[in-house]
């Protein structure tokens, strides 16, 4: 995944000091530690992973870098409902980057998103274009305009596209609940 530069993508978002970010599938933090920095010193990053020592590892690089205070890493498992485990319209942010090829049931980690945030809050959905994916078995790849379907169908609308390099792309989505 080097690819992409976490630093480059964040100055992209919508990003303030004090906002709550949910990070989905944060992996080892390549995008959370970026946005700590972007939200310090009062905001939150709340980096969800179903794998562990991923979470691990976050904690202790959160710890190095000074942003254990606004780094919290929680295990999840996003492919179930309210897999989250986090509250109702409680973040201002989630990131969905470089994990909706690996699920099935995109659907879920969608909705999931849309019920974790405020009003008025914003989804980054980052991913690879399917021709671009190192490997393609077992795995699940969405195209861009699949990927914004998806999302308009959860009552999103689509802000704007976020410019990436040649492997990705990515878009900002808003969600407006009544």
């Amino acid at each position: 995944m080097a690819f992409l530069n976490p630093q480059e993508v964040v100055k992209l978002l919508p990003l303030k000091e004090g906002m709550v970010i949910a990070d989905f599938g944060c992996g080892a933090g390549y995008f959370s530690l970026a946005i700590a920095k972007a939200v310090k010193p009062t905001g939150k990053v709340i980096a969800l992973d179903i794998w562990q020592p991923s979470l691990d590892a976050l904690n202790f690089r959160a710890k190095v870098e000074g942003l254990a205070n606004i780094i919290e890493t929680k295990w999840a498992n996003l492919e179930k409902e309210r897999g989250s485990g986090l509250n109702n319209d409680s973040c201002d942010l989630v990131l969905i980057a470089n994990i909706l090829f690996e699920i099935e049931q995109k659907n879920v980690l969608i909705k999931e998103a849309k019920r974790i945030l405020k009003n008025g809050g914003y989804l980054t959905l980052i991913e690879w274009h399917p021709d671009k994916l190192p490997s393609k078995e077992m795995l699940f790849p969405i195209s861009k305009e699949e990927a914004m379907g998806l999302v308009e169908q959860e009552g999103f609308k689509i802000e704007r596209d976020l410019p990436l390099e040649l492997t990705h792309y990515g878009f900002l989505a808003k969600i407006e609940k009544e």
